[in-house]
This record gives C-alpha cells, sequence and structure tokens, in this order.
C-alpha cells in the first residue's frame, strides 16, 4: 500500500482584509495598532484587555521584532487620522503570527471606546530571555518544619498554603520544600519590570518592594497535573546578583534602586529567604512533578517563553523528599518516567 503523500505547508501572505499598522507613533517601530474597519477605511482596537501577548502578536505580524510593551492607553500619540474604535475584547495566546488568528468579540463592546484608550505598542528588535539553573534546583532542595511564630510575614505576603489560616498561631508549623533559584538572562535585552517605580508596593514587613505582582509560579503537581501545593514568589528584589566575566552589573535594588536583570546575568533567590518554598503541609506521600515557572504570565516580553518553565520528578515519602530529572522544558521523556518509577531513589538527589 503506498504512504499517503505527506502535507506541505506554506505561509502566504495575509490578504488585505487581515493587515494592520501603526499610526501615530515617533517612529516606525511604535503606534496605535489600526486594523481594517471592513468598509474600506481604518480602526482602532479596544484597550482594555490588551496585554503584553497581544502586543507580541501585533509586533510579529508587523515584522518589527518583539512587543517592548503594550499600551492601553495612547492619548500621548496623535489620534487625528483614525478615531474609531473598531475591535474589542482581542485575547492572544502569544504564538499566533497575526492578530486575526486571535479571539476577539464579534460587536465592539468597549466602555472607554475614545481614541486615547485604543491599544498602541512599542516594538523592538530585541527581547531578555529568562532561564533557570535546574541542577542548582536539583541540588539545593530539602525539607524544612519551620515554626509559625517565624512566619508572620509570609503569611502576611501570602506565601503559606491555604489551610495556615486555620492553624494555631503561634504553635505548630508548617513543613516547608525549599531550594534555591537562580534566574539567568540570556537573551539580548535587559529584563525589567513592566510598573515603573512609582507603581511599585513597599511591604514594610520584609522591608522591601514588590515591582512584579507575580514573578515566579513554584507548583507540585499529581501525575494528571493537578495542583497538590504551590507557592509564589513576587520580585521583592530583581537584580544582578551576580554577572558572567566581563559583565558589569546594571541593576540593584539597595536605596529604592533600579530592578531588572541585565544581559549576561543572573538573580539569585537562596533557599534561606522567605517564600522562596512550596507548602508541602497537607501534601501526602507519594509521586509528583515540581514545576517552576518563570514570568509566568507573560507580562514582560521574551524571545522565548518555552524555556521559562522547569519540572522535576519527585518522590515523598512523608519524611524525605526525592528529586531527578530536573530540567527545562514542558514533558519529560518516557524514558526518564520509566527509569524514575523504577529507581527512584537511585537516581536522585536525596535530601531529608
Amino acid at each position: 500500500m503506498r504512504a499517503p503523500a505527506k502535507a506541505s505547508f506554506a505561509l502566504t501572505p495575509l490578504s488585505p482584509a487581515w493587515q494592520i499598522r501603526l499610526g501615530g507613533g515617533r517612529s516606525r517601530a511604535e503606534g496605535r495598532v489600526e486594523v481594517p474597519d471592513g468598509a474600506g477605511g481604518w480602526g482602532l482596537i479596544c484597550g482594555e484587555t490588551w496585554t503584553t501577548r497581544e502586543a507580541i502578536v501585533a509586533c510579529r505580524q508587523l515584522g518589527l521584532g518583539y512587543a517592548n510593551q503594550a499600551n492601553q492607553e495612547t492619548w500621548y500619540w496623535d489620534t487625528s487620522n483614525v478615531t474609531e474604535m473598531v475591535w474589542s475584547g482581542v485575547k492572544c495566546n502569544g504564538n499566533e503570527m497575526s492578530l486575526a488568528q486571535c479571539q476577539r468579540h464579534k460587536t465592539l463592546t468597549c466602555q472607554k471606546a475614545a481614541a486615547k484608550f485604543a491599544a498602541g505598542v512599542i516594538c523592538s528588535e530585541t527581547a531578555s530571555d529568562l532561564v533557570l539553573n535546574a541542577t542548582l534546583v536539583q541540588q539545593s532542595v530539602y525539607i524544612e518544619d519551620r515554626p509559625l511564630h517565624m512566619l508572620y510575614c509570609a503569611a502576611e505576603e501570602d506565601c503559606l498554603s491555604k489551610s495556615a489560616a486555620g492553624a494555631n498561631w503561634p504553635y505548630g508549623h508548617r513543613r516547608l520544600l525549599r531550594f534555591s533559584s537562580q534566574i539567568h538572562n540570556v537573551g539580548r535585552a535587559d529584563f525589567k519590570p513592566k510598573a515603573g517605580r512609582h507603581s511599585w508596593l513597599w511591604h514594610a514587613c520584609h522591608g522591601h518592594y514588590h515591582s512584579m505582582d507575580i514573578f515566579t509560579h513554584y507548583d507540585l503537581l499529581n501525575a494528571n497535573g493537578s495542583k497538590v501545593a504551590e507557592g509564589h514568589k513576587a520580585s521583592f528584589c530583581l537584580e544582578d546578583s551576580d554577572c558572567q566575566e566581563g559583565v558589569s552589573k546594571r541593576y540593584e535594588c539597595a536605596n529604592f534602586g533600579d530592578q531588572g536583570i541585565t544581559v549576561g546575568c543572573w538573580d539569585m533567590y537562596r533557599h534561606d529567604i522567605d517564600c522562596q518554598w512550596i507548602d508541602i503541609t497537607d501534601v501526602k506521600p507519594g509521586n509528583y512533578i515540581m514545576q517552576v515557572v518563570i514570568n509566568p504570565n507573560q507580562e514582560v516580553a521574551e524571545s522565548d517563553f518555552t524555556n521559562n518553565a522547569m519540572k522535576c520528578n519527585c518522590k515523598y515519602d512523608g519524611h524525605r523528599i526525592w528529586f531527578h530529572n530536573c530540567h527545562v522544558g514542558d514533558a519529560f521523556s518516557e524514558e526518564a518516567e520509566r527509569r524514575f518509577e523504577k529507581y527512584p531513589g537511585q537516581l536522585s538527589n536525596h535530601i531529608s
């Protein structure tokens, strides 16, 4: 029997009905995103649901690289030529080749329909790219039973599981899965928080500013991918802890300094600082997957989001924990799964 012919695919130019352009900006790489209005003219996109994901797709479609900024208000750009809002509710995953492939409202629904609230972008030829040091996670993991009287600040910043609210404070303890995170910027542009320092939040308990609501997700998953425990790491101090040879540090949190990670540098969150953990007090013994995701909401554009997740096989017996096969990527190989199930103690980093 003759094998079926392989399908071939080729990218074809978008029809004029699906092309987009930028208007009102100070350069060709910025401006309000303008789309066909269906009557031979151009209209605007409602900025209410416009995020970095949609801006990434717009810059990609325009051939202008990466989204340096997604703008929900564009009053500071010229709005004299195109003023009518024609699209709303645009929602992209971030990997589409054009805005035409994203979802949007069938009929215009926009509370702020004035042109100054239209969606806009600032595109850039370069972008950051964050990658977690998976080996360090595996080498540094351990379990700590931490007394509740030492966790008031962590509870205030929502770094414990929900059951902690019903604990007999300050007596008792929480069981914490702790590890170090070393986050490298291997891209071609510095990683900087989306929010300007005027909107950073001061947390008096720990004495630091939060520049991003969520910088990292820490999750413990069961075999079907459901969360059994979770943590999160706000970027309370997003800075250059160290750099490769020949690269100078540019970001330091002390004295309300600039936050970010320079190209060729890394930010280090040691295992012994608050919230650098997953609260596993309520987790039953078993086999799990430990997952870390950097920049999980894609608030800041990167050249590659596929390397933002790290996973480890995890075996927990109620007293000790084994980590194995920590790596950056989305899935485990079948061989790694088989080996882990057969020899969990011999192949792992065994920490009690």
